[in-house]
C-alpha cells in the first residue's frame, strides 16, 4: 500500500480529530436540542476538530498554504502547496445524532489535489489517495462500480434546503433522473457521496454549489479508483466553481447527459 510522508501526517491529523469529534458525537444525543444549544455545540466540536487538524498539518509542513471551511484561507511561504479542510462535512447529520459525517483533508500541489483523506470516523472508515498509486479504505482497494445499466444504478446528490436558488434546477435533474435509475440518495455529506463514488457504492454523484473543502479530497478518491469526474459545465474547474458530476466509467455519459440536459 502506498503511502509518502505526506499522506502518514493526512492520516494521522484525520485519526487524531476523528477521536474528538466521536467524543463530542456521543454527548450531541443528549443535548435539548434548541436552535441554539446544540447548534453552538457542534459549532465547538467542529472548530475544536479544525484545531486540532491544522496543530497536526501546519505543524508537520509549516510552509504549506491553509484553505479550510471554518478559519479560511492562509498563503504560506511555499506557494504551491496548500492543505485544503473540512473538519466536519456533514454537521446537519452530526447535529440530529445521525453517524454519517466525515473529515475531508486534500492537498493541493501547483493547483492540482495530489493526495486526499476522508475519515468516517463513526464508522471508522479511512478513505485515502494519492495521484498515481489508487484509491483506498482501510486496507482495501477501491474500484469504482462495474454496474453498466442505468436502471440497476443509484446515485447521490445533495437537495438544495433553507431557500437556495440552486432547487429548480435540482428538482428537474431529478424529474429526468429517477424515471431512468434505481434511485438517489441524499445522505448529507458530499465528501462520502464521494468515496462511497470510489468504493462502487454508488454509480455516480451529481451537486452544485460546493465549497472546495466539500470536494477537494473526494475528487483524487473518485479518479483514483478509476471514476470519471467532471465539472458540470464543460471548461469550468471543479474545485473552484463547485459544481461536479462523476460516475464509473460505463455509465458516465449517459448519466452526465442527463444532469447537464443536453
Amino acid at each position: 500500500m502506498p503511502g509518502s510522508a505526506n499522506l502518514n501526517i493526512m492520516l494521522k491529523a484525520a485519526r487524531k480529530a476523528g477521536r474528538s469529534l466521536v467524543k463530542d458525537f456521543r454527548e450531541v444525543e443528549n443535548l435539548q436540542v434548541s436552535m441554539k444549544g446544540a447548534g453552538d455545540f457542534v459549532s465547538r466540536a467542529d472548530l475544536a476538530a479544525e484545531q486540532i487538524l491544522k496543530e497536526e498539518l501546519m505543524g508537520a509542513r509549516p510552509t504549506y498554504g491553509w484553505l479550510a471551511e471554518e478559519g479560511g484561507g492562509e498563503d504560506g511561504q511555499d506557494p504551491t502547496r496548500r492543505w485544503i479542510v473540512d473538519p466536519l462535512d456533514g454537521t446537519t447529520n452530526f447535529l440530529h445524532g445521525l453517524p454519517h459525517w466525515a473529515i475531508s483533508i486534500a492537498l493541493e500541489h501547483k493547483g492540482n489535489v495530489v493526495a486526499g483523506v476522508i475519515y468516517d470516523a463513526a464508522k471508522d472508515e479511512m478513505y485515502f489517495a494519492e495521484r498515481g498509486e489508487g484509491a483506498f479504505m482501510n486496507d482495501m482497494r477501491l474500484r469504482v462500480s462495474g454496474r453498466s445499466k442505468m436502471i440497476e444504478s443509484i446515485f447521490a446528490t445533495g437537495l438544495p434546503f433553507g431557500g437556495r436558488s440552486d432547487l429548480p434546477a435540482t428538482l428537474q435533474d431529478l424529474a429526468r433522473l429517477m424515471p431512468v435509475c434505481a434511485g438517489v440518495r441524499r445522505w448529507g455529506s458530499a465528501a462520502l457521496d464521494l468515496a462511497y463514488v470510489a468504493a462502487g457504492r454508488y454509480e455516480g454523484f451529481w451537486e452544485r454549489r460546493l465549497k472546495p473543502w466539500d470536494l477537494a479530497a473526494g475528487v483524487i478518491l473518485v479518479r483514483e479508483a478509476g471514476g470519471f469526474i467532471e465539472p458540470l459545465h464543460v471548461g469550468n474547474s471543479i474545485i473552484e466553481d463547485g459544481d461536479v458530476v462523476c460516475a464509473n466509467e460505463a455509465v458516465f455519459d449517459r448519466f452526465a447527459k442527463i444532469i447537464r440536459d443536453v
